[in-house]
């Protein structure tokens, strides 16, 4: 009878993370929501972390106000997310909006990104301070 208290927190907590709303952006404030991005972008697969990233900056560079920002964006799955980024393409590529017209596709514009961030990625050079950093002991002298 003394374990039933223990129990019973211990199935309500599981079932409060269970129905938690971890893979919506929480659009309480800009730092919720950046950092709720951050969150999920961390938790997806490869193939659409770049999608999420360029539909969320886009809606936040096409939405200026922020109440209507984070009125927009909250709540948002990834997939309702990069449907919205979507939508955002073509009608700025309709628009004649500079920097779309090289793109025919929202698909050819997310490989052209993604190709930058894998060159991105090659270029990074160690900082040569880590070398001076080295955590590994000589324990050979012992």
């Amino acid at each position: 009878m003394k374990a039933l208290p223990t129990i019973l927190t211990l199935i309500l907590c599981l079932f409060l993370t269970a129905c938690s709303k971890g893979n919506q952006i929480n659009g309480r404030s800009l730092r919720t929501a950046n950092r709720s991005v951050s969150y999920i972008k961390d938790r997806l697969p490869v193939e659409k972390r770049i999608e999420f990233e360029v539909s969320f900056w886009s809606l936040r560079d096409a939405i200026r106000d922020k109440k209507e920002f984070l009125d927009t964006v909250d709540g948002k799955t990834p997939e309702e997310l990069i449907e919205e980024g979507k939508k955002l393409f073509q009608e700025r590529k309709n628009a004649g909006f500079k920097g779309y017209d090289k793109f025919d596709s929202w698909e050819q514009m997310i490989a052209d990104y993604t190709k930058q961030r894998m060159e991105q990625n090659r270029r990074k050079r160690p900082d040569p301070r880590d070398r001076q950093n080295n955590v590994l002991y000589n324990l050979g002298n012992m």
